[in-house]
């Protein structure tokens, strides 16, 4: 577990770190899974690594996928998309509108009378230039889609997961499963830890662009640690998969000119392809067992927390973190 792993924790943010991350060797894709009656959920899943992950799920034979979107017509040509290829398959478009917690609550209640759901991967990764808002919360866009939204999803979809893993299914013996993308970008220093932690990203002023999008996985990979802690990885199983810098997404495109092809440079010699990267997240959710539960997955195994998780300091911040974000939510904590 990312737990035992505090020995590797300072190196990890290192450059050289990154490069071993990059250049690791994809285990080998497992020939004989078989997802034949399980139902999958991913969000973002028009595009990207969302959208070929959903492909391998359902070349495993998956029988059902729920593509969770905020526009309904690209949802709908990237459900098109995999109804051509997977005929054979079930595959719907779900609204979901991370900038929005009533959509994000109506999203949980949907899955929560879903007939049956096995596995979800939340696949929210935001890089919003210039400094946005969000218009129904205040918050800065990367902070509100990558953290505060994804955070409260999770937290929602806990009980709904837990309900559909306790009733009998065909076919799959194991645990729900819910896997909340991470990014090795979280290896950061210098993140805000004092209260109140959540607001501080609030406002033009404290805006930074090269920190934003690191420091919301950072924040979220405290919170769902946490999460993990109120839930048996026998009821629900609840890791965080990091796919690593990547080809062929639409990452970069919100940066500058000048970020953009820097990053092009950059991918052309590092990135993994959208189809090896998109393996982690399968692995994550059909092949993690429980020692992977709250923890932090890279490269096909379990890896280390920041360094600040495995301090006094850190369990400290992860409770203030953990309360505010709830009082945010309107959580009432009994």
């Amino acid at each position: 577990m990312s737990a035992d792993l505090g020995n590797l924790a300072s190196t990890a943010s290192s450059f050289s770190a990154f490069v071993r991350r990059q250049f690791t060797t994809p285990n080998p894709r497992a020939t004989d899974l078989d997802l034949s009656h399980q139902v999958a959920v991913i969000t973002g899943a028009n595009a990207g690594l969302g959208f070929e992950s959903g492909r391998q799920l359902l070349r495993a034979n998956l029988s059902h996928l729920i593509l969770a979107v905020r526009s309904q017509s690209r949802g709908d040509a990237a459900a098109q998309s995999l109804r051509e290829e997977f005929p054979d398959a079930e595959v719907s478009v779900w609204l979901l509108d991370l900038l929005d917690y009533g959509s994000v609550r109506a999203f949980a209640d949907q899955c929560a009378r879903a007939p049956r759901i096995d596995m979800v991967i939340l696949n929210a990764g935001l890089q919003q230039v210039p400094y946005t808002e969000a218009p129904k919360t205040g918050h800065e866009v990367t902070i509100q889609v990558n953290y505060l939204s994804t955070a409260l999803l999770a937290y929602l979809l806990v009980p709904a997961l837990k309900y559909h893993s306790q009733k009998p299914r065909t076919g799959n013996p194991r645990a729900t499963v819910l896997s909340v993308v991470g990014s090795d970008m979280m290896y950061a220093d210098n993140v805000n830890t004092e209260s109140p932690i959540v607001t501080a990203y609030d406002g033009e002023a404290a805006y930074d662009p090269q920190k934003m999008y690191g420091e919301s996985k950072f924040l979220l990979c405290f919170f769902i640690e946490r999460l993990s802690q109120t839930v048996k990885p026998s009821d629900v199983l609840i890791n965080m998969p990091n796919p690593g810098l990547t080809a062929g997404t639409s990452f970069f495109s919100a940066r500058s000119a000048i970020v953009r092809s820097l990053a092009r440079i950059g991918q052309a010699v590092l990135a993994r392809s959208v189809e090896v990267s998109a393996t982690i997240y399968v692995d994550a959710v059909t092949a993690s067992g429980e020692k992977t539960h709250g923890s932090f997955l890279s490269e096909w195994g379990v890896a280390p927390f920041p360094s600040l998780w495995y301090t006094s300091e850190g369990k400290d911040f992860s409770e203030r973190l953990w309360n505010e974000t709830l009082e945010e939510f309107g959580v009432v904590r009994g």
